[in-house]
């Protein structure tokens, strides 16, 4: 090695390492760099994109959906059989006929706390349909909502709001819901638009809806500043379609619902918990007739529940879904010419609905039609007008615009060619054969089908696997020489298992306070002809069983009646053997026809009012089941006489001891109209 290569050797080594090292401090600066510029470019992201996706955040209460859509008029309803839905939807058709918006809201499905936000919307107001169920109660969708009503609170004094109850006079607590929203909402500081308006279903509900609609709106017309004068030019014409119907051409199968009253096959693929929009489909043990002669039918019906997880006590409620009549369906799709199979959908139009379709869908026109859709009730008023922009024939379409007018004259024909011979929608489309709107116009105008309720003619105590019903066969002739057939009674009639394997009907059960005394030896009274006996049997056998397993029972007396023993008298076997082994104590059975003078279970009970009042007197309760209109009100009356006579009280005074029994769960009805 030379000298040169030895000197040589150290210099390039340092000048490698000094290159090595600034490649490496430039990679590692670049690197760092980066890194801190990434995470700076992030912590800037997130301190930007923060603030910016809470702003964007969507407010997802009513108040929100209102502000979004521009929406002023909340509509809230309680309903137990639709119709005060339904009354709720024709008050947002006629808010947009008006030029205002308005959301329709069910209680349960929206935190009712936002109200007190109310006043972030401009000249907005609540409106509440409520329906009173049962002895003062409020609707099961409403529950939640009277429970908040009754907070101490004083802070809605930025809310306007109106009143429609929906109640029945022949019931005690007439109107009961409506009166008591009225009034909570004024003091907890919310202003009144418009007097609380009442309808009534014993006597002309459609009429008293009409009669407050009619005023309520000039009312609310002159709050938002609109010309008054328009009203009738308005309300004349056709307002504008709330669905969209929609054809579907090769739609999978398995996406179509067949019947289902939420879910799509919860028909097939059962889970519980089971209620009003997840029902059981409980197979049909037993359809047998109990009437032994005679043109009239009673059914006893048993329901399978092995599995459902369903709980009862005697005295609850069952209710089932009906299924049209398909020969009505029939006929309906031949009169419009409609292929009843096609597969539709019909859609809001308003997006920012939370119903965004009048019944499930995609469907076909026939299921909509036996399941969904009521079509063998009467049809309304509103209904008709809508449908004579259809008429062809100009005498028709007059003839519909007349009827549905709001004179006194117009109320008198629609209750003669409408009312009084029970036209249904088939029946008006026969006779004004002129008429013939769009099937899936008709379906957005008809109420949905509602399920029917019964009272459980079975205890748990006996029947943990079953529920049973007994219902008489609803079956008349109309005047239009037609036959009208109750939906639910006459559609059970075909559930025969002799005749098919698996019968099955959809069901659930509601809860109620029809209740036998906690203490099985307080003594009870029963008043219940017909098939208001049905709660009773579920009495009488829960204190059997109680009385097989050696539990003493009280006194158990019966006040039941029928037409003619030879006829109708339900359940006599089984009355007779539980009046003789001592279950039932004293058995009253009136037979109004069997004689020439009519006898009522009213007229047994006066004559045995001493053994009622020492029953009373003593500590026990009276139960009354059965028509609310004539029975219920007699037995009122009579129970009224019998404290007053025994009880030595004066009117008042009597009037004041069946309120605190009523008060104290001692006097309960489970009564119909």
């Amino acid at each position: 090695m030379s000298t040169a290569d030895v000197a040589e050797k150290p210099l390039v080594g340092t000048v490698d390492i000094v290159l090595f090292a600034s490649v490496i401090g430039v990679l590692l600066y670049w690197f760092c760099g980066r890194k801190k510029k990434v995470e700076t470019a992030a912590l800037t992201q997130k301190l930007v994109l923060a603030p910016t996706t809470k702003i964007s955040q969507d407010d997802t209460s009513f108040i929100g959906k209102m502000k979004k859509s521009g929406k002023s008029l909340a509509i809230f309803y309680g309903s137990q059989t639709g119709t005060a839905e339904e009354f709720a939807g024709r008050l947002s058709k006629d808010a947009q006929r008006y030029g205002l918006k308005a959301l329709v809201l069910d209680p349960e499905e929206c935190d009712i706390e936002e109200l007190a936000r109310m006043g972030e919307i401009e000249n907005s107001m609540a409106i509440f349909v409520m329906a009173t169920y049962g002895e003062g109660d409020p609707t099961d969708n409403a529950q939640e909502f009277y429970e908040w009503l009754q907070n101490d609170r004083d802070d809605l004094d930025c809310l306007s709001y109106a009143v429609f109850g929906l109640g029945n006079k022949t019931y005690e607590h007439y109107n009961a819901m409506g009166r008591f929203v009225d009034k909570r909402l004024e003091e907890m500081g919310a202003v009144r638009v418009f007097e609380k308006g009442e309808g009534d279903d014993d006597g002309n509900l459609e009429e008293d809806f009409v009669r407050w609609r009619e005023a309520f709106w000039p009312a609310v017309l002159s709050k938002y500043n609109i010309d008054v004068r328009e009203i009738k030019r308005r309300l004349s014409s056709c307002i504008d379609r709330q669905f969209r119907l929609e054809v579907l051409k090769d739609f999978p199968e398995d996406k179509i619902y067949t019947g289902e009253m939420n879910k799509l096959k919860s028909y097939i693929t059962q889970r519980p918990p089971f209620d009003a929009k997840n029902p059981f489909m409980a197979k049909v043990l037993v359809n047998r007739e109990l009437h032994k002669a005679g043109e009239r039918s009673c059914m006893h019906i048993e329901l399978d529940i092995t599995g459902s997880k369903i709980k009862y006590d005697a005295g609850d409620h069952v209710a089932v879904y009906p299924m049209n009549d398909p020969e009505l369906v029939e006929k309906l799709g031949n009169l419009l010419n409609v292929d009843l199979d096609a597969v539709v959908s019909l859609n809001n139009t308003d997006e920012d609905s939370p119903k965004k379709h009048p019944f499930p869908c995609p469907t076909t026109y026939r299921t909509a039609l036996l399941h969904y859709v009521d079509i063998a009730s009467v049809v309304k008023t509103h209904v008709l007008r809508e449908l004579a922009e259809y008429a062809k024939d100009f005498e028709h379409k007059e003839f519909l615009m007349n009827i549905t007018d709001t004179t006194e004259e117009a109320k008198k024909q629609y209750q003669d060619w409408v009312l009084t011979p029970h036209r249904h929608v088939v029946a008006v489309l026969e006779d004004l054969s002129s008429l013939k709107p769009p099937l899936d116009h008709l379906l957005e105008l008809l109420p949905r089908l509602q399920c029917r309720y019964y009272s459980i003619s079975s205890s748990p105590k006996m029947y943990p696997t079953s529920i049973h019903i007994t219902a008489v066969l609803v079956r008349w002739n109309t005047s239009t020489g037609r036959v009208q057939k109750g939906v639910a009674t006459n559609w059970l009639a075909t559930k025969k298992p002799q005749d098919l394997e698996n019968v099955c009907v959809p069901i659930f059960v509601r809860k109620t306070q029809f209740r036998l005394p906690f203490k099985s030896v307080t003594p009870v009274v029963m008043v219940g002809p017909g098939t208001g006996f049905a709660p009773f049997r579920g009495f009488i056998q829960d204190r059997h069983v109680q009385k097989q397993n050696g539990k003493q029972i009280g006194d158990m007396e019966l006040f039941f009646g029928c037409r003619k023993k030879s006829e109708d008298y339900i359940y006599e076997d089984e009355l007779s053997s539980y009046t003789q082994d001592g279950t039932i104590s004293k058995l009253h059975v009136a037979f109004s026809r069997d004689q020439e003078k009519k006898v009522y279970v009213t007229n047994q009970m006066t004559e045995n009012k001493e053994n009622i009042w020492n029953i009373l007197n003593s500590g026990g309760h009276i139960y009354v089941c059965g028509d609310a209109r004539n029975m219920a009100r007699d037995v009122h009356n009579i129970l009224l006489t019998i404290i007053k006579e025994n009880g030595s009280m004066s009117e008042n005074e009597a009037a004041d001891y069946v309120k605190k029994l009523s008060a104290k769960g001692r006097y309960s009805v489970d009564v119909w109209s």
